[in-house]
Order: structure tokens, then C-alpha cells, then sequence
């Protein structure tokens, strides 16, 4: 077994761990199943991609969306970590050799959809793997009291019994209440899981709801004063979706729809033109976000007030993920409880699996949530931190001093607080200040790399990555290691590459 500090460090050139993770990899090492609630962003594929390494076989991960399986498998390349994965998105004949190379032991992690699990070449080619971990991303989805239940996520116990024998299964999510994570751990079928919750709070996001005269109004203003910054704008329709997307056109603002209406080939263009950072700005309904790994979503707008917390902090939460300052807004109006309890109500109607004792139960369980998330959206004086981190069953403090409410922005308007994103003047270890004009070159230098091999730039170096090393200015390839996400594999593919703009930098500033 390898050294897990080794494995982080050469593989994703980190040098220490999160909280949580390494409690979690040696549980997992320790052939124990997990159960780990953790917000996105804070590292829950490590506690997998890791023990992957340390242990001799496969690693199988139950991931929900296409998008996420290609995202993730492209980052394990640039790492030098062998990865597939197996979904519709192959032809049978890629399908076929993804397979085979699979039963060659070719891979160490193989991602596939619940679906794909209890199809007859999955389970022949499982039956005959050595499958070491089963890991299972977005867990919360195999949950009916879950904001995002998907019945396929059901089945996953099935295809486990299918198995030779047992491996160690560990489930990630980002949002379970106490109902779901016990959800969660009966269907899973999970045996005396180490159960870890890292916490929900996310000191690097702004929480604010606001009640505007006209919504629209508000938007262009704040994207107009926002302008070099990505973002997501969530609504509750696609007629609402689209009509936003021809509002902002028609000012000049670039900006793609999402939704379930649209041809699966126009949505994947949309989403990979916004992941790859050819347009800014991304209007979807709630069909969109699941697994999106983008670092640089600076903010989240939601048109319509959400029916849950859980599901807004999981929409919300795709703002920040590398850690720097973002902002999660909420617009609210009187009529978004009236939508909400409507669809609360088709929702009940049109799903023909529930019992008659079942419906009732859901239903007294979704309207509660519903209420939970307007005292939430109309709160006055209670901090909204404060009131989501209570709501997971977290403690806060009276004040976060990072909200609407802790603002004490009591404006009926609220026209006035549009401002720009908030930003920090350190991002990195013992407080290193990055060189802004060295950054902007660096930037540059990663879009031509990453246009070179059609990878979204984060997948090359994140923002933070690059920061850092505007910062330190390394010049030499041991220099270079030492900042935080950059392993052996990132330095032999780029190390040279990068180090001749920053010494040619240096050169010419005379720094």
C-alpha cells in the first residue's frame, strides 16, 4: 500500500490534506465503509481518487451526469492517473474497447451511470474485476426525501449483490438532512459506515435576498457592473429561461440558455461553451449544475426562490468552488410560495410509485420544507447563514457579518446594493500576494494550452494555482512542485512551459 501524504502530493500536488478527507481515505483503507457529508469544494473526489491508487483494484464511481464522468476522467489524465468512463456518450464500438481495456486492468477509476450497472456487459465485466471501492457520488439522489431522487440510484444495492464479493462502498454528498443521510445508509446497505460531516458553512460565500420591482431591471444592472465575471442565473421555467436570455441579448449581454426543452445536442454545446469560458453567463432551470466542476463561477442568481434549502445551498453552492469570494443571491416575490406549492402538488400527483399514506407523508414533508425556505427568503433580522447552517442541524453564530441580513440591507427596493463582487487580497498559503499583471500572462498562457488540447482551462491550472504562482515567481522546477495543486505529472507537462513566461517576466520588469 502507497503513502497516501505521497500519492497527494505526486499525483495532486497537494501538500497537506482538507478537513476531513484524511479521516475518511484511511477509514476507507482500513476496508470500512464511509458516509461523508461535505460541501462542494471541499475535496470529496480525493477521498476517493486516493485510497483508488492505494488499493490494488478497481475502483468503480457511480456518478450521475455525463458532463461530471467526462470532467473528472480529463482531470485524472492531466495527473497522469488512469481514468474511463463508460456512458451513452460512447458508441457500442468505443463502449466495447473502454471494456476491454477495463478487463485488461487498463484502468484504476472507471466512472459509470447507475443505469449502466445492472446492464449484462457491466455485470459480466464486473463479476470478473477486481473491484477494491465503489464509490458513490451525489448519494443523496438515491434518497426520495432527497430535493434531487433518482430511482436508478436504487438499484446500485442490486448490483453489489451481484458481486463475487463485497468491496468497500463510501458515499459523498454535499446536502443530506438527518431523514436522507439515513436514507442513504439502508439503501446503500452500508455496514457500520464511518460517518463524517466536514460542515455545510462556506466562509467564502455571500448569502443575500433581495426583493426587486422588476427582476429583470436588477439583473441587467448587476451584470453590467459584473461584467468580467461567470455566473449562473437559475429560473423556475424554460419559457422564463428563455425569455431572460433574449432580455439580456437584446443588451448586449451574452448569455446561453439550459434546459430540459432543448435538444441534448444544443444543451451540451451550451454547457461545455460555458465550462470552457466561451460565454459568461449560463440561464437554466434546475436541470442544469449537477457535478459542474467549474472553479470560477463567481455567482449565482436565483430568479425564483427554490422549494428547499437543500436545494438552494446545493444550486448556490456551484458559486466559488476555488475558494475565493462569490456571491449567492436569491430574488424574491410573494408569488414564488403559490408556484412552489403547485408544483409541490403536480409533483405528488404525477409520481404513480407513492402509496396513498406515502403521497400524504411527502407532501406534509415538502410543504414544511417550503416554509423552512420562505422564513429563509423574507427573514428581516435573522442572519441567512445562520438559518441554513441550523437548518443541516449545524450551530452559528447570531451574526455572520457575510449576508443581506448581518448587512442590514431593510430596503424594500433594494436597488442600491448592486455592487461588485467582492474581492480578497490573499488567496493562498502564508498569505502570498499574487502579481496581477504576472497572473493576467499566465492566464493567457493557459487558455493557448488548453485550446491546444480542448480541455476547459481549470482542468490545466486553477485560478488559485496560477495565483500562487504569480506569487512565489518560481524559477526552478523544485520551486515550481511546491505550490499547491501542481503534482509530478502537471510539472513534466508543463513545468518548462511555465517557468520560461515567468522568468521572461521577470527579465523584463527586472523584478
Amino acid at each position: 500500500m502507497t503513502d497516501i501524504h505521497n500519492i497527494l502530493r505526486e499525483y495532486f500536488g497537494y501538500h497537506s490534506f482538507r478537513a476531513g478527507q484524511e479521516e475518511i481515505i484511511n477509514s476507507i483503507l482500513a476496508n470500512r465503509d464511509v458516509l461523508a457529508i461535505m460541501p462542494t469544494g471541499a475535496g470529496k473526489s480525493v477521498c476517493y481518487q486516493v485510497p483508488a491508487l492505494a488499493l490494488d483494484g478497481i475502483t468503480i464511481v457511480v456518478s450521475p451526469l455525463i458532463s461530471l464522468m467526462q470532467d473528472q476522467v480529463r482531470s485524472l489524465i492531466e495527473m497522469g492517473i488512469r481514468g474511463a468512463y463508460l456512458n451513452s456518450s460512447l458508441t457500442p464500438r468505443q463502449l466495447a474497447l473502454a471494456t476491454e481495456r477495463a478487463k485488461a486492468g487498463t484502468y484504476k477509476i472507471i466512472y459509470v451511470a447507475p443505469e449502466r450497472l445492472l446492464t449484462d456487459s457491466f455485470i459480466d465485466f464486473a463479476k470478473n474485476a477486481n473491484i477494491s471501492l465503489l464509490a458513490i457520488d451525489e448519494a443523496h439522489c438515491i434518497s426520495q426525501w432527497g430535493h434531487e431522487f433518482r430511482p436508478s440510484y436504487t438499484k446500485i444495492s442490486d448490483f453489489i449483490e451481484l458481486l463475487p464479493y463485497r468491496p468497500i462502498v463510501a458515499a459523498f454528498t454535499a446536502t443530506a438532512t438527518s431523514l436522507v443521510k439515513q436514507d442513504i445508509a439502508e439503501k446503500l446497505k452500508l455496514n457500520s459506515p464511518f460517518e463524517l460531516t466536514t460542515g455545510f458553512d462556506r466562509p467564502n460565500l455571500h448569502f443575500a435576498v433581495y426583493k426587486p420591482l422588476s427582476k429583470e431591471s436588477w439583473i441587467l444592472n448587476y451584470l453590467e457592473r459584473n461584467s468580467d465575471e461567470s455566473g449562473i442565473i437559475y429560473c423556475s421555467s424554460r419559457k422564463i429561461v428563455e425569455r431572460l436570455c433574449e432580455t439580456l441579448s437584446e443588451n448586449g449581454i451574452d448569455a446561453l440558455p439550459y434546459h430540459a426543452g432543448m435538444s441534448d445536442e444544443l444543451r451540451t454545446k451550451n454547457q461545455d461553451d460555458f465550462i470552457y469560458d466561451r460565454v459568461k453567463i449560463i440561464v437554466a432551470t434546475s436541470a442544469f449544475g449537477m457535478g459542474i466542476n467549474k472553479p470560477n463561477v463567481r455567482f449565482v442568481i436565483h430568479y425564483h426562490m427554490p422549494r428547499n434549502i437543500e436545494q438552494y445551498y446545493q444550486e448556490a453552492g456551484r458559486a466559488g468552488r476555488d475558494g475565493e469570494k462569490a456571491e449567492c443571491i436569491l430574488l424574491y416575490s410573494g408569488s414564488d410560495v403559490s408556484l412552489n406549492k403547485f408544483m409541490i402538488n403536480k409533483g405528488s400527483e404525477e409520481n404513480e410509485s407513492l402509496t396513498p399514506e406515502e403521497r400524504k407523508a411527502f407532501l406534509k414533508e415538502e410543504l414544511e420544507k417550503l416554509r423552512i425556505m420562505t422564513f429563509y427568503s423574507t427573514s428581516k433580522t435573522v442572519c441567512l447563514r445562520k438559518r441554513m447552517l441550523n437548518y443541516f442541524g449545524e450551530y452559528a453564530p447570531q451574526h455572520c457579518n457575510n449576508c443581506s441580513v448581518c448587512e442590514d440591507y431593510a430596503n424594500d427596493d433594494y436597488s442600491e446594493i448592486i455592487k461588485p463582487i467582492r474581492k480578497t487580497e490573499s488567496y493562498t498559503k502564508e498569505e502570498v500576494i499574487p502579481d496581477k499583471e504576472l497572473f493576467e500572462h499566465l492566464k493567457v498562457l493557459r487558455k493557448n494550452i488548453a485550446m491546444r488540447q480542448s480541455v476547459p482551462a481549470y482542468v490545466v491550472f486553477s485560478d488559485a494555482t496560477l495565483r500562487e504562482m504569480s506569487g512565489t515567481k518560481p524559477r526552478t522546477e523544485k520551486e515550481f512542485l511546491s505550490i499547491n495543486g501542481i503534482g509530478d505529472n502537471k510539472l513534466k507537462r508543463y513545468g518548462s512551459i511555465f517557468l520560461a513566461e515567468i522568468q521572461k517576466y521577470i527579465d523584463k520588469k527586472g523584478v
